[in-house]
């Protein structure tokens, strides 16, 4: 893939970090994100828990946001090759989590979410051409 084309992917990826989680990055944001989640979860039935959030839970939740915000913000501002490899690494790291809590009977919902980590991620590891072949 050319180099152009990877860093659109980047910034796609950062616009979906910043769309999906800036509402995780308030408490008061977050209680809306997660109401709307509950309700999505139970008016379709999803299997699997999706329990209230004591305010440790919130901090958490709140820290995510916070940061992943940030990062997506800095990717969107200077994009790079070395941000995407990066940012794989952590869609790795959150697939796994995610597999791992549905695993143990949090809310099948989350897979909506694994499904654009995982797709983020392969993307962001394909090989790279820098430099136009030339003849």
């Amino acid at each position: 893939m050319h180099l152009n084309n990877y860093l659109r992917i980047v910034r796609a990826s950062a616009w979906y970090d910043l769309i999906v989680t800036i509402g995780f990055a308030t408490p008061w944001s977050f209680s809306m994100v997660h109401q709307s989640l509950l309700q999505i979860n139970t008016s379709l039935g999803i299997a699997g828990e999706f329990p209230a959030f004591a305010p440790a839970h919130v901090l958490m939740a709140n820290l995510l946001g916070s940061i992943v915000t940030i990062w997506a913000i800095l990717r969107l501002r200077d994009t790079r090759m070395e941000y995407g490899r990066y940012d794989a690494a952590g869609r790795i790291l959150f697939s796994a989590w995610q597999l791992y809590a549905v695993a143990h009977g949090a809310s099948q919902i989350i897979l909506a979410f694994t499904v654009f980590e995982i797709a983020f991620g392969i993307m962001q590891l394909l090989p790279v051409q820098k430099r136009p072949v030339t003849n």
